[in-house]
Parts: structure tokens; sequence; C-alpha cells
């Protein structure tokens, strides 16, 4: 008799659900303020630019700590490293909040307060990706990972549906001061949450060699795994070139006249395709999995090519939600290979580089897209970064066969 698939067996684990639980109020939070600092930004500059350099101020201090931050999570404490990441993270919202407080902090239009924020939020998000991402691979038995994976991105999706709406409304209709209150208050239980995680860290071998080949030993790592690089690849590619969430308020304001609770809608739209894609992943085992992947990823980039060109709130709300679709798939598989394909004590420095790649992808594209539309403006540079989507699919196809054959993730 085949064995049953437990849809639910994570759900049963009690630091799973602590763990699933600190990430929900988390990117609950964070959630809050990418939304809200968008927009401030935006209404305070009306530079497209401007919202591409949010992208960059964060990305910089992300991808620059990465390799370092994974190297401190494979000898360190995973866990006391993460309260100590999201407790910067909540210390940002209370910056953010004291901005409201002293207005003149902002005035004349002068947003590199806010940049300063934001490079903030970076520093603590390097140090917690790696950190988080191994503890969570260490707290459930290895052979319910893909299940894990599965839950904790729906989970993590359903925060993204909800903190984009709530950012959008609280800003609309409350202003900014109760929406950096609201983010400060749930940064501060998803520390609370993550807290009650009972872990006790596994033994792990010493790291031997220099600073320098520890530090880059994830990336040697990954280039014995086509089929991991390839998943690796086309998410960072797509999402540089395919996404364009960083305009959302151009969008919002300029194209499709719905102000700052439509830009909380579009910006959920996502997110909330994503947790119906990725619940019924739970449900079900992938196969075919690297074909599924590719013409999942192609379809992304042709869903931001027909918003781009889109007029009705809501179609564009149909495609942003379809977007998250597909992009759920190439989360599970992307997160699902790294977590069975990668030994224990190298899970902080793989992580990291994973993490290089996903911070590429939407910090670095939130500031390719400011630079597009500054320069093609915000719907042809839409159109242009869906056409390179496709291109990519076609070339990493092409060059890495192991990952058209790729079928069940186990």
């Amino acid at each position: 008799m085949p064995e049953r698939h437990d849809p639910y067996v994570s759900l049963r684990n009690r630091n799973f659900l602590w763990f699933v639980a600190s990430t929900i109020a988390f990117t609950l939070g964070t959630m809050i303020q990418a939304t809200v600092v968008a927009w401030q930004v935006y209404a305070l500059t009306r530079d497209p630019l401007s919202l591409g350099l949010v992208g960059l101020a964060e990305a910089l201090p992300f991808i620059g700590a990465a390799l370092y931050a994974g190297h401190v999570a494979d000898r360190h404490n995973r866990k006391h490293l993460s309260l100590l990441s999201i407790g910067v993270q909540t210390l940002a919202a209370l910056i953010l909040l004291a901005y409201t407080v002293r207005p003149e902090v902002l005035a004349g239009g002068r947003v590199w307060p806010i940049y300063a924020v934001v490079f903030l939020s970076g520093i603590a998000r390097s140090f917690l990706q790696p950190a988080r991402t191994a503890l969570s691979a260490e707290i459930v038995p290895r052979e319910t990972y893909a299940n894990a994976v599965a839950w904790r991105a729906s989970l993590w999706e359903l925060a993204a549906v909800v903190g984009p709406a709530v950012g959008g409304l609280l800003y609309g209709f409350s202003g900014a001061r109760a929406s950096y209150a609201t983010e400060a208050g749930l940064c501060l239980a998803g520390l609370i949450f993550y807290a009650r995680i009972d872990y006790t860290p596994q033994p792990r071998a010493a790291q031997e060699g220099s600073i320098g080949e520890n530090l880059t030993i994830g990336i040697r790592f990954l280039l014995t795994q086509p089929e991991l690089l390839g998943a690796q690849l086309l998410d960072l590619f797509s999402v540089l070139f395919g996404g364009a969430v960083a305009l959302l308020p151009i969008f919002a304001s300029e194209i499709l006249h719905v102000g700052p609770e439509g830009l909380g809608v579009l910006r959920a739209a996502p997110a909330a395709g994503a947790v119906l894609m990725s619940v019924f992943l739970a449900h079900r085992k992938l196969r075919r999995a690297g074909r599924t992947l590719l013409l999942c990823v192609a379809g992304f980039g042709l869903c931001w090519i027909f918003f781009a060109v889109s007029r009705w709130f809501w179609l564009s709300l149909i495609l942003l939600a379809v977007s998250g679709m597909l992009d759920s798939v190439s989360v599970v598989i992307r997160s699902t290979l790294l977590a069975i394909r990668t030994p224990q004590h190298l899970l902080g420095r793989v992580s990291a580089v994973n993490q290089i790649f996903i911070g590429s992808s939407n910090e670095i594209g939130s500031f390719e897209s400011g630079v597009a539309a500054k320069l093609l403006g915000a719907v042809n540079s839409v159109i242009f970064g869906g056409l390179m989507t496709l291109g990519v699919v076609g070339v990493v196809a092409w060059k890495i066969p192991a990952l058209r054959r790729l079928d069940e993730l186990d």
C-alpha cells in the first residue's frame, strides 16, 4: 500500500506552531512598514526613483552582510541570533513612529531619515533570514520538510496578504502614527512568540579553514547542486526583472487612481494568490517539479506584462493574484530543495546564499524598477521586465537540463 500523505503533520508540531505564529506577526509588521514607507516617500518626492532607492537602502546591508550572517548562524545559537534580529526590527519601527511625533524631521521632502531606518531594517533581516531558515529545518523531522515548507510559505503569504491591506487602510484612515505603532506591536509579539520555541542547538562540527573559506562554502556547495542552482537563478532574475511591486504606488496613484487604500489591496493581491496555491501544495505532492517550475516562472512574467497594460482595477488585481500563485510554486520548490539537499551544519551558510538571491531579486529589483521607470516610464519598464523574465526561463531551461528533468521533491 502506498504511504498516505498527511497534509497536517507539521501543524501538530508545537515548536513549528510557535515558529509560524512569530513569522505571521513579524511579517504583518514588516509588510505594514513597507506599504507605509513606499507611500510616504512617493508622497514626499513624487519621484519614481525614490521608490527604487527605498529598495536599494534595504538591499545594500541585506546582501552585503549575508555571507557573514550565514557564517554566524552556523557558529552560534540560531534562536538567540533570530531574537536579536527581531529586536532590532522592532527598534526600527519605534524610530519610524518617533518621526511621526516629530514631523519636522521629514520637513521639506527630506527622506534620508526614512532611508536610514530602512538600512537598519536591512541589517536585521540579513542576520534573521539564515538563522531562522536554518532553525526551521531543525525543529521539524527531515521527512516532513516539504510539508513544513508549504505551510510556512502559505502562512507567511497569509500575513503578506493582510499586512499591506492593513498598512494601506491604517495610513489612509488613521495616518502614519497609527500604522507604525501597529507595526511595533506586531514585531514585539513576534519576538515573544519566537522566544517560546523549545530549541536546543544540535552539535555541529568545528569549522575548519580560514574565515574566507567558511564564508564562501555556501556558494561552493550550491555549484554542486544544478537543480537548486537553477531554481535560485530563476528566482533571482524573474523577480529582478519581472516583478515591479516597488512601482505599485505609481500605478495606484496615477494609472488606476485608487489611492493608498487601493495600494494596500494591490500589494496584498500577489500574496492572496500565493496563500491559495501554498495551501493547495500542502495537500499534495509536486510531480514533474522542474517543468512545473519553468512554466510557472514564464507565466509570472506574462502576468506582469498584462498588468502593465491593464487600466481596470479588478483585472489588475486578478493578474497580481495569479502572479502570486505562480510565484508560490517557485518558493515551495526552491525552499524544499534547499532543506533536503543541504547538510545541517551548512544550512546557515547555504541559506545566506539563498538570501542573496532573494535579496537581489526583491530589493535590487525594486531599485531596477525605479531606474527603468525613470528612463522608460512605469508601463514600459514593467513590460520590458516581463519580456526579460521569459528570456531567462528559456536560457535556464536550455543550460540546466537537470532542472527540466527534476520530478518529485524527495
